[in-house]
């Protein structure tokens, strides 16, 4: 973050995209706002609806790559446990190699299962327990995949745009450039020292001197130095107060007299100002996407859970207990690693 630039304060609009209980929903770069939707469901990570891709697409899925002891490891084998690894793989491994990793993988993990089988270790309690946690949660994963699939049509992609697009208020944008006199607010010395020479530019400028020249110059912002001082479009609350109020009382072609931020003093020049355009279909398609997949998943999850008959026990956790702040640590407790 850059302290000199007067919009730093702010955390960038255009970079979130938000779901929750009656909250809106912000588009990525394009600051369209959806309609609101359920918070996207805790008890499994949301589904792709992005097939995974296909390292060797000349293979068949049933092609035989590997047997251990007998039991087979095929193309569609490697294909499933790539997509399931995903982020895991070392990402400097690709292509081929990328498959012959995954493949030595399987290897391995076949003949250490068959291993454990050999101990009866698949008959114990505690196996069982977790074979039929994974065998729920990848029935889970499925229905959560068809739900999303299902909802994610050209026509919901366009309804929803245009929903949004419905909901737009006009913003107007100001485009500016400034010229950047730094100083401490509790050196008062420095501060007039600073706005003296915010006046002796506002004088140069006013009898005709460039001010995209005098920015390169003269300015503080080092950014500014290599644009002329250009800060580009922006709306009113990407900027710190004191400079958005002067900025956008202004009309295209005037130039300020010094103006008093957190950074110092400024002599500000409006370039122009607009309404803030909005985002075309294509531009936001791919968040549009995101926010159907996460909304059908969400109503998947909340509608399933209505339908079932859930009865807690007394054994079970109330929120009292949820709430209950874990014993302390005893003095001689082995630490975490830093």
């Amino acid at each position: 973050m850059n302290p000199t630039r007067p919009h730093a304060t702010k955390a960038p609009i255009r970079a979130r995209a938000l779901l929750g209980a009656g909250a809106l929903a912000l588009i990525l770069g394009a600051a369209l706002v959806l309609p609101g939707a359920p918070v996207q469901a805790q008890t499994a990570p949301a589904a792709s609806t992005q097939a995974p891709a296909q390292t060797a697409p000349a293979q068949a899925a049933d092609t035989v790559l590997a047997t251990v002891n007998g039991t087979a490891i095929t193309r569609a084998d490697v294909t499933a446990a790539a997509a399931e690894l995903g982020p895991n793989l070392p990402p400097q491994i690709q292509g081929p190699a990328r498959d012959e990793y995954v493949l030595g993988f399987l290897i391995d993990l076949t003949a250490m299962a068959q291993a454990a089988e050999a101990q009866k270790l698949d008959e114990t309690a505690d196996f069982k327990r977790q074979l039929e946690f994974i065998k729920k949660r990848v029935l889970m994963q499925a229905a959560l995949e068809q739900a999303a699939k299902a909802a994610v049509t050209d026509e919901a992609l366009k309804k929803t745009y245009d929903e949004a697009l419905k909901q737009q208020k006009p913003e107007e944008e100001v485009h500016a450039r400034h010229i950047l006199f730094r100083a401490d607010a509790n050196d008062k010395a420095a501060s007039e020292a600073a706005e003296k020479k915010a006046k002796d530019v506002e004088a140069r400028l006013k009898k005709g001197e460039d001010f995209a020249k005098l920015a390169g110059e003269l300015t503080e912002d080092p950014s500014g130095k290599q644009d002329g001082g250009d800060l580009g479009f922006f709306t009113k609350d990407q900027m710190v107060p004191e400079f958005a109020e002067k900025a956008f009382s202004m009309k295209p072609g005037d130039i300020s007299e010094p103006v008093k931020t957190q950074f110092g003093w400024h002599v500000i020049k409006v370039e122009e100002k607009r309404q803030k355009p909005l985002p075309t279909f294509d531009e936001v398609r791919p968040q549009i996407e995101q926010y159907l997949v996460q909304k059908a998943q969400a109503d998947a999850v909340q509608k399933t859970r209505d339908a079932a008959k859930v009865e807690k026990t007394a054994a079970a956790p109330k929120p009292s207990d949820l709430t209950t702040q874990p014993p302390a640590a005893p003095a001689d407790a082995p630490k975490p690693a830093q």
